[in-house]
């Protein structure tokens, strides 16, 4: 398909025409991007237009059902995987509290769950706290130099009894990409099911979940360009199995026994327009006929050609300075381009401070990661400076952000 042509997806999000963010850099996409004109579009036309109960039988009602139900045959698509293994809820943390509850009513006494220090706290906290329920947490440790996980320790907690692997595609502080089909094979041998949180890894590029052979796959719609929804796929197989968190009523279905809150209609009907832009982009570029999972695919390695090439520039600058500890690999062919660092001769404070003068978005704290911060020795107050960016982020914005924190560094 050729490199991505960042002025054409720019010009599909809104912000980028806001005169008042003129000159802002956006890198704190790690914590919520832009919202493209796809899915605002669908947003404001489901208020005006059908913002009714749906699911009866008048006509606008019928309309609203669509319109929400296009989101699951979308997404779905995209990712390989079937309609009715898709589910909307509040957010990721929602969503895995939810998902906890269920895995813990069909479990027994002493079964063991290997949960990762590397996780955002949606995906840590939940299994830890089934300890005091008779479960066994077994903690998949990151080695503390590189924050980073090895396969070989995961084969030392694997047991006959472990029921489920919890863990990343990639940490929203340290970003290195994990081996998630490897993690599924070994765990699938010994018998147990695998949550990934796929928020810091969805918004460069959904994931194509049939080829990866997880259980479980969350990620969080406002990261990935649309409104604020936690999606979560459930293998049909499994969701079958975990126990009814809904009203009694709706023990059969997914949608609902996994998401008791009422379900947002218009930010799910919404969300279809994350796949709209997706495929206004694989069309742009020239891509020839393909199924979704494929023009998924596509659009994927492209995304990741661009960051890639953009994450190299600025790593390669953090690498050359003894000034500054970079939580993660440098290597941008092994990481997201979420970079997190540690400045060793000013706070992080005051250089988050500077970065914001010269027109920077960044963020700093332990962002919901406390627990890998302190395997790392790393201080969760004041944490660290994360600066994230997604395809949307040009060549002239990273050189901005060097030039900045070379200022800001001293």
């Amino acid at each position: 398909m050729g490199p991505l042509d960042v002025e054409y997806a720019r010009n599909q999000f809104p912000a980028f025409s806001d005169d008042r963010i003129s000159g802002w850099a956006h890198f704190e996409n790690a914590g919520g991007s832009y919202a493209c004109r796809q899915v605002i579009d669908r947003l404001t036309g489901f208020y005006r237009h059908t913002k009714v109960q749906p699911e009866y039988s008048f006509p606008l009602s019928v309309r609203a059902a669509s319109a929400m139900e296009e989101s699951y045959q979308q997404l779905a698509g995209w990712m390989g995987v079937g309609e009715d293994e898709i589910c909307f809820g509040p957010s990721t943390s929602q969503n895995t509290y939810v998902l906890a509850r269920a895995f813990r009513s069909v479990w027994r006494e002493g079964d063991e769950v290997v949960a990762s220090t590397q996780d955002h706290e949606a995906n840590a906290g939940v299994w830890r706290r089934l300890a005091s329920t008779g479960i066994t947490v077994r903690e998949w440790r990151v080695d503390p130099a590189s924050g980073t996980l090895e396969i070989g320790d995961l084969d030392e907690l694997l047991t006959e009894r472990t029921r489920l692997v919890a863990f990343p595609h990639a940490s929203n502080v340290v970003a290195a990409i994990n081996p998630v089909a490897e993690v599924v094979a070994r765990a699938s041998a010994v018998g147990a099911r695998v949550v990934v949180d796929g928020v810091s890894y969805a918004p460069h590029g959904l994931p194509d979940l049939g080829s990866l052979g997880v259980d479980v796959y969350l990620f969080s719609g406002y990261k990935t360009w649309g409104p604020h929804q936690g999606v979560m796929f459930v293998r049909r197989d499994l969701a079958d199995q975990l126990g009814n968190e809904g009203h009694y009523f709706v023990a059969d279905d997914l949608r609902h026994k996994l998401v008791p809150a009422g379900p947002d209609h218009a930010q799910i009907a919404a969300c279809a327009g994350i796949v709209e832009y997706l495929e206004d982009l694989y069309a742009h570029h020239g891509g020839p006929p393909a199924s979704p999972v494929e023009r998924g695919r596509a659009v994927h390695d492209m995304f990741r050609a661009h960051e890639t090439r953009l994450l190299g520039r600025l790593l390669d600058f953090l690498a050359a300075r003894e000034d500054v500890r970079v939580a993660g690999p440098v290597d941008a062919r092994w990481r997201a381009p979420t970079v997190s660092i540690v400045p060793r001769h000013r706070s992080v404070g005051a250089v988050a401070a500077s970065l914001v003068r010269s027109g920077m978005m960044v963020g700093n704290g332990d962002f919901y990661a406390p627990r890998l911060l302190e395997e790392m020795g790393i201080p969760p107050d004041p944490g660290v400076l994360r600066m994230s960016f997604i395809h949307y982020t040009t060549e002239g914005e990273v050189d901005r952000l060097i030039e900045a924190l070379d200022r800001a560094l001293g």
